[in-house]
């Protein structure tokens, strides 16, 4: 599957300014655990907080005074911080969105826990990392932050947007080509990542990345002569170089038990253990293995459970799992396959254009998603048709519930008539007037506030007022999540932040979320 430049979701002089930056026990900047060694990073380009092995470590300090740092930022060239998929236009997002925020403090905040929260959030999430804003005041043309927001989206799992991300951000430094060559392995691309190493004489492959890239281009004899020389100057371990000489060779292990896979698994240790047979399962590794599994190549069942996992967390289109779920017969019954029969079922109702049809397949289909919270991709492929429908009683409120998750919502709400006081409810949510609502339940009342007598946090408003927009939507985003998990208050909160910064549309889809999906508690 190729990796382009496409977003699924969808000056010389130096300036020295007076701006505090980051302090010297400020925690290290988020890094992924499970990067492969693919190429040595010389020391100059280690970033702050990360190894040339790519973990954290507190920084160490030497017990000196010394003078308060300032931040350099170069005027006439572009900083890599900047870089973005997603212009200001469409994200909606502002220029400054950091403002005066330090690049350690932002980097905290940009956490991937956020895949739990709910669809809508999830997307603004993603919005965040892929927007092209203006870097933070501190960031002096290191790219730190940029390196963060491509950790965060490996980490969701979001492959394709990283590899854009680094494709726009400029040069290639060591530590973006390690990132690039994972996420090449994970799509299937390991021909190509092998070729832009060597094809780079300033990148230091490591040897594992050199004899595996040797063995990939045919020179079989120079890997193994690479591998033998390194393991006799003790330059490997001794799982490192037992995997590599199974990569090399597996027929001299035939009939031996496969090597215990290493903590953590890297795309290259994946990758050996695929080639020499004994591929292991995606589904108890980092988010971003699930990629490598919608491949092709990989069996039915572990494609569609792999596409579920990736577009749960909003960051593959749901015409995937789409063409996942209509390819073909499911094959058994139960688990994924109870999911297949319900989804081709009513697929071959919409197509039939038959309201009783519909009727009768809609309820079982919208239960099977609701058992992997697919329900908001489920609307974006149906909730347009089905707004159109006229169902009878539970496939109708059923139907009515879809459409306000998709991205008509508010046609929706203006073309239906409310049958209690629940959908009346819904309507004003997706109008954004709740002067005259009524709330139905506690919830309902939380997010009320929020439109007729909007209060942000505390946290949230104080960033608001130190010219920190970014970091206080991220606060918000955490309010509200903390609301899905019993504290109704931070609904209240963060969707009031949410439509103070403008973000209404996200607001209302937040709030229908709240009101429709199974999240609570």
């Amino acid at each position: 599957m190729p990796i382009e430049p496409r977003v699924w979701l969808l000056a010389g002089s130096l300036v020295i300014c007076p701006v505090a930056v980051a302090a010297e026990d400020a925690p290290p900047l988020s890094a992924i655990d499970w990067l492969s060694q693919s190429v040595t990073t010389p020391a100059s380009a280690v970033v702050p907080g990360e190894t040339a092995s790519g973990r954290t470590e507190p920084p160490v300090a030497d017990g000196g005074a010394l003078p308060e740092p300032v931040a350099t930022t170069a005027l006439d060239g572009p900083s890599p911080d900047a870089a973005g998929l997603i212009s200001t236009a469409v994200s909606g997002l502002p220029r400054k969105l950091w403002g005066a925020g330090l690049t350690h403090e932002i980097a905290e905040r940009l956490t991937w826990e956020k895949v739990e929260s709910l669809p809508a959030l999830r997307q603004l999430f993603l919005t965040i990392l892929l927007a092209e804003v203006d870097a933070p005041v501190d960031a002096g043309g290191k790219g730190d932050l940029l390196r963060v927001r491509i950790d965060t989206l490996l980490g969701l799992g979001a492959l394709e947007q990283a590899a854009a991300l680094i494709e726009v951000a400029g040069e290639m430094t060591p530590e973006l080509f390690r990132r690039s060559f994972d996420v090449a392995l994970l799509t299937g691309q390991e021909d190509r990542a092998c070729e832009a190493m060597q094809s780079a004489p300033d990148l230091a492959p490591t040897l594992q990345a050199r004899i595996f890239c040797l063995a990939r281009s045919g020179d079989w004899d120079t890997a193994a002569l690479t591998l033998h020389s390194a393991d006799a100057l003790d330059q490997l371990s001794d799982d490192q170089a037992t995997l590599l000489a199974r990569f090399l060779d597996p027929d001299l292990f035939e009939g031996e038990a496969p090597p215990a896979p290493p903590s953590p698994v890297t795309p290259l240790d994946w990758k050996m253990f695929e080639a020499i047979g004994e591929p292991l399962a995606t589904d108890g590794l980092p988010l971003a293995f699930s990629y490598a599994d919608i491949s092709p190549q990989t069996g039915w069942k572990a494609q569609i459970e792999a596409a579920e996992r990736l577009t749960r967390a909003g960051t593959i289109p749901p015409n995937v799992i789409l063409g996942l779920y209509t390819e073909r017969e499911a094959a058994a019954s139960g688990g994924v396959w109870d999911r297949v029969d319900a989804f081709q079922a009513f697929d071959a109702a919409m197509a039939s254009r038959d309201p009783a049809r519909i009727a009768a397949t809609l309820p079982e289909v919208w239960a099977r998603m609701q058992e992997v919270e697919l329900e908001v991709p489920f609307a974006v492929l149906y909730g347009k048709a089905l707004m159109t429908m006229e169902l009878p009683s539970e496939a109708g409120r059923i139907a009515f519930r879809v459409s306000l998750l998709s991205p008509q919502y508010e046609i929706a709400a203006q073309r239906h008539k409310p049958v209690d006081s629940t959908e009346a409810f819904l309507i004003a949510v997706a109008k954004g007037d709740l002067k005259t609502a009524t709330p139905p339940d506690n919830l309902g009342r939380a997010i009320l506030q929020a439109f007729v007598s909007p209060a942000p946090s505390t946290e949230a408003k104080a960033l608001i007022d130190g010219n920190r927009t970014g970091e206080a939507i991220l606060v918000a985003i955490d309010n509200i999540q903390r609301g899905v998990q019993g504290d109704l208050r931070g609904v209240t909160e963060g969707l009031s932040l949410l439509r103070g910064v403008r973000l209404e549309s996200v607001a209302r889809r937040t709030a229908l979320e709240l009101m429709i999906l199974e999240r609570r508690g």
